[in-house]
């Protein structure tokens, strides 16, 4: 899993991050701050995201 997990991250984590960037600014928070702490809570959300899917398809 170690090497399968980095590629998923890779565009899961960016995408959840991106996500979080997106509910940033319509909800009107559009200052650096906001964006910064949704972008990283998408992060980790994608980390966590990752490692399940991950998970998953290693176990078939």
């Amino acid at each position: 899993m170690s090497r399968l997990f980095p590629l998923i991250y890779s565009i899961v984590g960016v995408t959840c991050a991106g996500i979080g960037v997106v509910v940033a600014l319509s909800i009107g928070q559009d200052t650096l701050q906001p964006i910064l702490a949704w972008a990283a809570g998408g992060a980790v959300v994608g980390v966590v995201a990752s490692w399940i899917i991950a998970r998953k398809l290693i176990e078939g």
